[in-house]
């Protein structure tokens, strides 16, 4: 790697003058606490103290044992 860009090879093996940056995901940011369907699952996005969110995806299974956690939590 130079300067944080991988260098490309060659059918030969041999690198190539051409560069390129590895593909940069994007940053969640801040929002709201949510759960939304997406696909066979769920992606839950949790806020963090100091900015930022947690996202975690779960299935429905997960989802249950979730709720009866927090709810065990709240009595």
């Amino acid at each position: 790697m130079v300067g944080g860009a991988a260098r490309l090879r060659g059918p030969a093996g041999e690198f190539r003058g051409e560069t390129h940056m590895a593909a940069m995901k994007p940053r969640t940011g801040d929002g709201p606490m949510e759960v939304v369907k997406e696909g066979r699952g769920y992606v839950m996005r949790v806020p963090l103290e100091g900015g930022g969110r947690l996202v975690v995806e779960i299935n429905a299974d997960e989802v249950a044992a979730l709720r009866d956690a927090l709810a065990g939590a709240l009595q």
